[in-house]
C-alpha cells in the first residue's frame, strides 16, 4: 500500500500519464463527433501532456513545489484545443493547491484538495460550462476524492476509486449530452482525462504495463466491423446539426504592454464571448492562453493585440474538418487506394509505425523472422489496392518478396528496409497524393540517407571485426560490422555514434528497448545533446526485445 506521494513519485506519475495518453490518443480522437468542438481531442491533450513531460524533465528539483510549478507551466505552454486547455487548467488548479501547502509528501487529504481545486479552476476557465464533458468527469472525480479523504485510506486506493468514479461518470456522459448518445460515443475529453489519471495510478503502483485498449470500456461506442485492425469508433454523422462558428482560433499573448492589467484580460474574455463561443481565456500578465470558436478570427486577434504580442497562432476551419470526417467515414467501407504493412517488435515501435500511417504491424524482427505466409496474411488483412511492405530487417526482405506470389488482386511494393530507422524514414517519405510508382521510388530514396545501428549484448565468446568478445559484453553494430564493445550501455551507444557521425548528420534518435528505463534513456539523451550540440537528439520508447537501443542518424 502507498500512503503518500513524494516528489520522485510525482515526477514519474506525470510522465506515465503523458505516456499512456500518447499510447491511446488515436482512440480518443476517434470519439470526437461533430458538432462537439475540435476533431483531434486525443492529439491535443497528448501534446499538452508532452509539454508537461518536457517541463518536468527540465526540472532538476524533486520538491513537490518545484514539480507542481513545472507541470502547471508545461500544461499552459503546451495546451491545445478546447480539452487541452481545460486539462491545463485542471493541472494548474492542482498545482496551486499543492504549492499553497509547501508539502514534502502528498497524502489523501492533500490530493483530494488539489483535485477539487483543479475542477474548480477548470469550470471557471470555461465561459459556458457544459455538462456531459470533461468538466463533469473531473468534478465527479474530485467529489469522490473529497468523500474518500474523510476516511482512513491509502493514496493508491483513493486514486483507484477516483478513476473508477471517472469511468462511471464517463459512461453516463451520453445521457447528459444528447449529441454523444446520438453518435454512440462517450465524451472524448473525459476519456482522455481518465487515461491520464490511469497513467498516474499505474506509475504509483509500479505497473509498467501502461498500454490499455480503452475501447472495451466504452460500451456505447459502435465498433468497426471491418476485418482489419482498427481502434476507431464508427460514428453516425447524420442529423447532427450545424456549426454556428466555423473557425477554431487559438493563440498566446506574451510580452504584455506596460499599460496592460489583469482587468484587461477579463475584458478580452468578455469581448471574445461577444463574437464566438467555447471561449477560454486564462493566464496572467506573463502569458495568456486563448481559445475561441468564431466567424471573425481577425477580430479576435485584433482584440488580443491591444494587450501584447501574439504567438503560437492556430486557426482551423471546423466546417472543413467536418466535411473531411464525413468523407472519411463514408469511405471506410470502400477499398482504400493504398496500405502499409510493417514488421517490428515492441509496443512502442508498433505505436510509432501506426502514428506514421502503417495499417498493420507484424510482430517480428531479429531472431523471430516472419514467413512469407505471415506477411501475405497481413497484406490480405489490409483493404487496399496497393500495399507497401516494410521488412525492416535484411533477413526478412526475401520473405517479403516471396509473399507477392501468395496474394492475388493486390499490387505489392516491397521497400527493402533493413532496419527500424529505415522503415520509419520510408513511412515519413510516403505521399498519399502521388502515384504508387513514385511513392516506391521516394521511399527507397529516403532509406538511403539513414545510418542505422544498434546496441545489444554478445551471446558467446568470439573474435570478430577486430574485437575479442566475451559473453555478456555490450556491443554496438550496424548492418555490416561490430563498431564498439564495452561493459556500459550508454558508453557503448556513444562509441557507436562517434564511429558514424559526420557533418551531414542533423538528427539522432534513440529507440530504447524493454531492458532500458525511461529515466536512463532521458539521461543519455541529455548527455548526447550536450555533446552533439549541432544535432537534434531525441528518445522514443520502442519497447523492443534483445536490443537496448536502436539508433537512427540522419
Amino acid at each position: 500500500m502507498q500512503k503518500s506521494i513524494n516528489g520522485t513519485m510525482l515526477r514519474k506519475m506525470m510522465l506515465a500519464g503523458a505516456s499512456l495518453l500518447e499510447e491511446n490518443k488515436n482512440y480518443v480522437d476517434s470519439l470526437n463527433v461533430f458538432p462537439v468542438p475540435d476533431g483531434d481531442t486525443g492529439t491535443n491533450m497528448s501534446l499538452t501532456m508532452k509539454s508537461v513531460a518536457s517541463e518536468i524533465n527540465d526540472c532538476t528539483d524533486n520538491t513537490i513545489d518545484s514539480l507542481a510549478d513545472a507541470f502547471a507551466k508545461g500544461a499552459l505552454k503546451g495546451a491545445r484545443g478546447n480539452s487541452g486547455v481545460i486539462l491545463s487548467q485542471i493541472l494548474r488548479g492542482m498545482s496551486v493547491s499543492l504549492r499553497e501547502k509547501s508539502l514534502t509528501e502528498i497524502g489523501p487529504k492533500q490530493f483530494a484538495a488539489a483535485l477539487n481545486k483543479g475542477a474548480e479552476t477548470a469550470y471557471k476557465a470555461v465561459t459556458k460550462p457544459k455538462e456531459g464533458t470533461i468538466l463533469t468527469v473531473v468534478r465527479m472525480m474530485a467529489e469522490c476524492a473529497l468523500k474518500l479523504s474523510k476516511k482512513k485510506i491509502d493514496i493508491d486506493d483513493m486514486l483507484k476509486q477516483v478513476i473508477e468514479q471517472g469511468e462511471e461518470t464517463l459512461q453516463q456522459t451520453p445521457e447528459l449530452l444528447p449529441v454523444l448518445k446520438q453518435a454512440g460515443v462517450v465524451d472524448s475529453g473525459g476519456r482522455g482525462l481518465v487515461i491520464v489519471f490511469t497513467g498516474f495510478y499505474k506509475s504509483l503502483i509500479n505497473d509498467e504495463t501502461l498500454k490499455i485498449n480503452y475501447e472495451e470500456f466504452d460500451k456505447t461506442a459502435a465498433i468497426s466491423t471491418s476485418n482489419y485492425e482498427s481502434n476507431e469508433a464508427i460514428i453516425n454523422l447524420e442529423n447532427l446539426g450545424d456549426i454556428q462558428f466555423a473557425y477554431c482560433t487559438e493563440f498566446m499573448v506574451i510580452q504584455m504592454k506596460k499599460k496592460t492589467t489583469e482587468a484587461d484580460i477579463d475584458k478580452l474574455r468578455e469581448k471574445l464571448m461577444e463574437i464566438g463561443d467555447c471561449v477560454i481565456c486564462v493566464g496572467d500578465l506573463s502569458l495568456v492562453k486563448v481559445h475561441v470558436h468564431t466567424n471573425q478570427p481577425n477580430v479576435a486577434l485584433g482584440y488580443a493585440l491591444e494587450l501584447g504580442e501574439l504567438t503560437k497562432l492556430k486557426i482551423e476551419n471546423m466546417l472543413e474538418q467536418n466535411r473531411a470526417l464525413k468523407a472519411k467515414r463514408a469511405k471506410m467501407a470502400e477499398l482504400k487506394p493504398y496500405g502499409i504493412v510493417s514488421v517490428c517488435a515492441g509496443d512502442g515501435l508498433e505505436a510509432l509505425f501506426k502514428d506514421c500511417g502503417v495499417d498493420y504491424c507484424i510482430k517480428g524482427g531479429q531472431t523471430m523472422n516472419p514467413s512469407a505466409n505471415d506477411i501475405a496474411k497481413a497484406i490480405e488483412n489490409v483493404p487496399a489496392k496497393d500495399i507497401y511492405v516494410l521488412p525492416n530487417n535484411k533477413n526478412i526482405i526475401l520473405a517479403a518478396e516471396q509473399s507477392k506470389s501468395l496474394v492475388t488482386n493486390k499490387t505489392i511494393h516491397v521497400i527493402p528496409t533493413a532496419s527500424i530507422p529505415e522503415g520509419i524514414s520510408a513511412c515519413l517519405a510516403f505521399n498519399p497524393e502521388t502515384t504508387p510508382e513514385e511513392n516506391e521510388t521516394q521511399m527507397i530514396d529516403a532509406i538511403k540517407g539513414v545510418k542505422s545501428s544498434s546496441v545489444t549484448y554478445a551471446v558467446r565468446n568470439t573474435e570478430i571485426d577486430g574485437f575479442a568478445l566475451t559473453e555478456g559484453d555490450i556491443i554496438g553494430l550496424n548492418e555490416k560490422a561490430i563498431l564498439a564493445k564495452g561493459q556500459d550501455i550508454p558508453e557503448t551507444v556513444e562509441k557507436v555514434i562517434d564511429k558514424q557521425i559526420d557533418n551531414d548528420i542533423m538528427s539522432i534518435t534513440l529507440f530504447y528497448g524493454d531492458g532500458v528505463s525511461e529515466d536512463d534513456a532521458n539521461n543519455l539523451c541529455e548527455k548526447l545533446q550536450q555533446k552533439y550540440e549541432n544535432c537534434e537528439v531525441s528518445v522514443v520508447n520502442g519497447g523492443q526485445p534483445v536490443y537496448y537501443y536502436l539508433i537512427s542518424m540522419q
